[in-house]
């Protein structure tokens, strides 16, 4: 049956939808149901019905409750930056895109948090904070919304120093299943009163309700920074040094992984210029003095491990210049395959295990065959695999869903987990159901009870069977 949008007739809760909210909110251009339809991975997806585009709460309940009644799968949106399928949709579902709500509703300096709605983006939010001498360092490096980062509880390159978004989110407004509103959390330093919702619904991927307004900790900004990238002769001793850096309590602000192929494969995408070999980005962040003095300990450190340092910089503009390459892995990593697909995925382990878990995952990928640069914020146990599959090659999509499948299992035999900051979405599904077999039973009650009819982004995170 041909399910593209426009061969479609109106469907009842379309019909609904659009009386309810007008076509100034919802939309069934073909077009748009195509560039909303899927995130960054190369997940199954399906143009929605129609796409919801609220501009406040009451929208969004409005619209939920209307599914509600039709039965129809909800599925929230945020920038679409996700990586397994979160945010794909299928052709029997509504979208609920969030990006129009991109309002900053307070910023309270004094108490450090600000409230903003689901859509603000990162880079907006910092550049309000900025007058304040405040910023929202927690996050990916690709620009994302507050409510579609807590939504997976994202993190990225500063979660070493500062957190995920768990550890940032203080408080919440969503909409649950029934269109129902619920407000959580506090902004006070801290409170004993009551479920701790806020943290159940971060991470949920929407499953449990659809975040509309985000309150999240604020940072200063940091007095004075120093970064530096060091080559070193293997991954392992690269691990080592993180490990043995974060045993001697230097304050890592940042610590990143690229490994020679990711390198290689940057000088390809953006002439990037340090040696081809395995290397670490770190950096320090606080008062001059002490940055300093953090970044000498770790140099001297660095070079018990064999470690060359490539470039420092304590210029922020010269720092976000040699910052980039890290940000560039992905697409850095597509490019060396024209046409071509990534499977990326991570995994988190100890910090124990970390030298081990890598230098296991270096060697499977040399044996599968297959083109799969591996980066890492190391200073959390977490990393990443970018698996590059060449365009019609179904034999090199299998080798790269083994490969996969045999990162978890390993992480998971390590004490680790399927996902550092991914989150679950379609593709680890089943990953989830091996780490936390004990807990379905629970995971699904609780799925249950928030959403009786299963329609808030179904057949992502948990498997209902």
């Amino acid at each position: 049956m041909d399910t593209t949008a426009a061969h479609r007739p109106t469907a009842p809760v379309v019909a609904a939808l659009t009386r309810a909210l007008g076509s100034e909110v919802v939309f069934t251009d073909p077009q748009l149901l195509d560039q909303t339809a899927q995130d960054r991975s190369s997940h199954r997806w399906e143009p929605a019905l129609a796409v919801v585009r609220p501009r406040n709460t009451d929208e969004v309940a409005a619209a939920m409750r209307i599914c509600a009644e039709h039965t129809v799968p909800v599925v929230p949106r945020g920038a679409g930056t996700g990586l397994e399928g979160g945010a794909n949709t299928t052709a029997a579902s509504v979208s609920v895109d969030l990006s129009t709500m991109d309002q900053i509703i307070e910023i309270a300096a004094d108490d450090m948090y600000a409230r903003v709605q689901a859509g603000v983006m990162k880079s907006a939010l910092n550049t309000a904070l900025a007058p304040h001498d405040l910023h929202f360092p927690v996050g990916p490096g690709v620009d994302a919304s507050l409510g579609g980062m807590a939504a997976t509880s994202a993190s990225g390159t500063t979660a070493v120093s500062h957190g995920t978004l768990k550890e940032n989110t203080i408080g919440l407004t969503a909409v649950l299943a029934d269109g129902s509103v619920i407000t959580t959390g506090s902004t006070t330093k801290k409170t004993s009163a009551g479920y701790d919702l806020t943290h159940l619904l971060v991470g949920s991927e929407g499953t449990l309700g659809i975040i509309t307004e985000v309150t999240v900790t604020l940072h200063p900004v940091p007095a004075a920074t120093m970064m530096g990238i060091w080559s070193l002769p293997s991954l392992g001793e690269a691990a080592d040094l993180v490990v043995a850096s974060m045993r001697s309590a230097l304050r890592l602000g940042r610590v990143e992984l690229l490994d020679e192929a990711t390198v290689e494969a940057l000088a390809s995408y953006s002439g990037y210029r340090a040696p081809v070999a395995d290397t670490l980005m770190v950096e320090f962040t606080g008062h001059g003095p002490d940055v300093a003095a953090q970044y000498a300990q770790f140099s001297a450190l660095a070079q018990k491990f064999d470690a060359v340092e490539f470039a420092s910089s304590g210029d922020p503009a010269e720092s976000a210049v040699l910052w980039q390459a890290r940000h560039d892995a992905l697409p850095a990593a597509l490019a060396l395959v024209p046409g071509s697909a990534a499977i990326p995925t991570d995994v988190c382990v100890p910090i124990s295990q970390l030298p081990q878990s890598i230098v296991q995952t270096q060697a499977d990928v040399r044996a599968s065959g297959l083109v799969a640069p591996i980066v890492g914020h190391v200073g959390d146990g977490n990393f990443h695999v970018a698996i590059v599959v060449p365009p019609q090659d179904d034999d090199a999509a299998a080798r790269a869903e083994q490969l996969a499948s045999r990162l978890v299992d390993r992480a998971l035999a390590m004490g680790g987990t399927c996902t550092g900051e991914h989150g679950v979405g379609t593709g680890k599904v089943d990953a989830l159901a091996k780490e936390h077999a004990s807990a379905l039973g629970a995971m699904r009650a609780i799925k249950s009870a928030l959403d009786p009819q299963g329609i808030m982004n179904p057949s992502k995170v948990l498997s209902v069977q």
